[in-house]
């Protein structure tokens, strides 16, 4: 292949000896854990790249020692008005968790005499949004709706785009879909524009449910989609399935984005060519890579990342490496996330004495280890059946400063159970409650299901049973039926 010397003519003889990029996929799962394909740290990072969100908190600045003292003044009005908006929320909040039989919860909102404001209202809507749950629902669309409903009945305020979307996720999170899009409805027919957010609310919703085309079609054929140029609205739609593993759609948008005349740039291609790699189309891949190059885009961080996986992936340490330095040549410095994507790869490969190698080059290169690194490099181990050096990482870990994550946790789970310290296993379930980091179904299931394997059912109904007790995931108690009836 000559996929990579044509991102710029100036590399072309320097690195056309390492071109060739495996067309063998692995399909081992990451781990043995069959939801992950091995492409997570890859798309993460391309995911935030484009991320929006109307939802983000106004900021609450600190005065500065060097500002007047009129600023200071200000500011400290603006902490004011922050403050009671805070109160006003919570008064709000309390009226509507009286809301009932017997109860008129719109004049009771009427006597609280609040300043509405479109802060107040994110304010509410966020509080019902975090209190939504498995068992609350279906009260908390109601409420929501019907505080929705009174505050834009009120004097000297009207809803927001920001307000439409905090109800419209409100709606997704509590599965009220059909109310959903008539928000949707509602919000252009008071010209309002649909946007990014309001997409990715929708696609997010409704990929599991089949019906992602429908929102993909209605979104292309839309004539208030309101980025511009056309491009942009296209970007932001693959970026919004790439986040909920629409693979065979990211594919079809981008047909059609051809169709309609516009021409992909780089976050394009990154986002079609992880869709291809993720359907096993490594020529189309490369072709894409091909015509990146052609068009005179250069790789960048994101496409560096994806090409390091894959090249780890398919067992190529030696191509990976030449990628590292042709990097470093053209001005790009591998950072922890390029090294870490490549020890994935290289990890799903089974080449354990190439993510040794590589990680001990990244420390040599100045880049630290984070927890996703040290977290891959364990479960390596793992996998790799060396369990002892496993822990011997895992304890450096902790020492240089680095707390384990849920997913650290989980790979030192397995590993104690798989050679067979099941006592340990569990303490260590205890442990990462200890530090503050809640275990999550992964864990428990892990974790129930070797002590299942291994005979030993007591132990196995006593996790659930903390899991229960800790209140979490119960709704997702249906999947451990079948150890209760052992």
């Amino acid at each position: 292949m000559n996929s990579i010397y044509l991102f710029g003519p100036r590399v072309f003889r320097k690195i056309s000896y390492f071109l060739f990029i495996s067309r063998e996929f692995c399909d081992r799962s990451f781990y043995g854990d069959k939801v992950d394909n091995g492409f997570r740290v890859i798309e993460e990072p391309l995911k935030r790249a484009w991320r929006y969100s109307d939802f983000d908190p106004i900021s609450e600045e600190k005065p500065s020692t060097n500002v007047d003292e009129t600023h200071v003044r200000g500011l400290s009005a603006r902490r004011v008005f922050f403050d009671n908006v805070k109160i006003d929320a919570r008064r709000v909040l309390d009226v509507l968790e009286q809301d009932g039989p017997g109860f008129d919860t719109k004049l009771a909102l009427d006597e609280l005499y609040v300043r509405l404001s479109g802060l107040l209202v994110r304010e509410v809507l966020l509080g019902i949004l975090r209190n939504v749950n498995h068992s609350n629902k279906l009260r908390c669309a109601k409420l929501a709706y019907k505080f929705f409903v009174w505050s834009d009945q009120q004097e000297n305020y009207r809803h927001t785009l920001n307000s439409y979307h905090l109800i419209m996720k409100i709606f997704a999170d509590c599965e009220e879909f059909r109310a959903m899009w008539r928000l949707v409805d509602e919000m252009t027919e008071n010209g309002f524009p649909t946007t990014a957010r309001t997409f990715n609310i929708l696609i997010c919703t409704c990929g599991g449910a089949g019906l992602a085309r429908k929102v993909v079609e209605r979104f292309i054929k839309s004539k208030t989609f309101n980025y511009r140029p056309f491009k942009h609205s296209y970007n932001a739609i693959l970026v919004s399935l790439l986040t909920v593993n629409q693979y065979k759609l990211i594919d079809w948008v981008y047909q059609h984005m051809l169709g309609e005349g516009h021409s992909p740039d780089i976050l394009t291609y990154n986002v079609v060519m992880c869709a291809k790699y993720r359907l096993g189309k490594l020529d189309q891949f490369h072709r894409l890579l091909d015509e990146m190059g052609r068009s005179g885009y250069s790789p960048d961080f994101h496409t560096y990342n994806i090409l390091l996986h894959v090249l780890g992936k398919g067992d190529k340490p030696l191509a990976a490496l030449n990628l590292l330095n042709h990097m470093k040549e053209v001005g790009f410095d591998p950072s922890v996330l390029h090294f870490t994507t490549l020890i994935d790869g290289l990890s799903r490969a089974g080449n354990l004495d190439a993510c040794i190698y590589f990680f001990t080059e990244m420390i040599k290169n100045g880049c630290t280890p984070d927890v996703v690194c040290y977290t891959v490099m364990i479960t390596g181990y793992i996998v790799a059946g060396e369990f002892e050096k496993a822990q011997e990482m895992f304890d450096g870990m902790i020492i240089q400063g680095h707390l384990p994550n849920v997913f650290t946790y989980n790979s030192m789970i397995r590993g104690f159970c798989m050679v067979g310290k099941f006592e340990e296993a569990c303490s260590m379930l205890k442990e990462m409650e200890s530090r503050g980091c809640n275990p999550n179904f992964l864990v428990y299931s892990t974790l129930v299901s070797n002590l299942r394997n291994a005979g030993k059912l007591s132990e196995a109904h006593d996790v659930i049973r903390h899991m229960v007790e800790k209140g979490q995931y119960v709704h997702l108690l249906s999947k451990f039926k079948k150890y209760r009836r052992c």
